[in-house]
């Protein structure tokens, strides 16, 4: 099965494409956008969840969401013509590392797509470069909660260098010119209902769907995903959201 097909089908039920709950999420957007009129960038915005999400609550805000999903972006545009919210939304299908935009941003998100970049740093230097004097920017990050061990490792296809802890996470964040003025660290219920979502949305699909072509495929990937969280880097890998500003 196509990746991105997968984790479309993967996520239906959990759109916010990293293990926050409604109620973290709406917490974050409140400190974010104080005004209610910011323009906002999501860079790696999958199906647009977050800024669907800010676009609902605050009618003045208006979003731009760039990624390379077709899939994640049609996803995205028939949820905001669901929701009335299609002339407040500007989605773009390419690289978030080489978009570039007429005008600056308040808000900058990169929320679990600092990949995308190559890290987090250069995750940053990408938002930094879009970012309007004293806007902020959203950057969720994963993070070691407790060393790895060789079946976390091997359940996440990670090595142990790609994270940090959640002390030299900030450290390095800081260090780079930002100041933390919120954060939220998502909690062990958070990032369960995330993987059962993940899991058991990927498996429905394939026991309704058992003469699909991809039926097989999406079973299999979704046993393979639950062992590894289950048997490896479940209470390992942990997940923080920050909310910065430029020092």
């Amino acid at each position: 099965m196509d990746r991105r097909q997968l984790s479309h089908l993967a996520h239906r039920d959990h759109p916010v494409a990293a293990p926050l709950d409604d109620a973290s999420v709406g917490r974050l957007l409140t400190l974010a956008l104080p005004r209610g009129d910011e323009r906002v960038l999501d860079l790696g915005c999958g199906e647009a969840a977050w800024l669907l999400r800010a676009l609902a609550d605050r009618p003045e805000v208006r979003g731009t969401g760039v990624d390379v999903s077709p899939v994640a972006l049609a996803g995205a545009r028939e949820a905001a013509a669901a929701a009335g919210l299609t002339e407040r939304l500007t989605l773009h299908e390419t690289d978030a590392a080489r978009f570039t935009a007429p005008h600056a941003f308040d808000l900058v998100a990169v929320v679990g797509a600092t990949h995308a970049f190559g890290g987090l740093l250069p995750a940053l230097a990408a938002a930094r470069a879009h970012l309007a004097p004293g806007g902020r920017v959203l950057v969720g990050e994963g993070f070691w909660e407790c060393a790895p061990s060789p079946a976390a490792l091997a359940g996440l296809g990670a090595s142990a260098g790609e994270f940090d802890d959640l002390a030299t996470t900030v450290d390095r964040v800081t260090a780079d010119g930002w100041t933390p003025v919120h954060a939220h660290v998502s909690t062990p219920g958070e990032w369960d209902d995330y993987e059962w979502s993940w899991t058991g949305s990927l498996s429905r699909w394939a026991l309704d769907n058992p003469h699909h072509p991809d039926s097989a495929d999406a079973w299999e990937a979704a046993a393979a995903h639950r062992e590894g969280w289950l048997r490896g880097y479940r209470g390992t890998l942990g997940f923080v959201t920050l909310l910065l500003r430029a020092s």
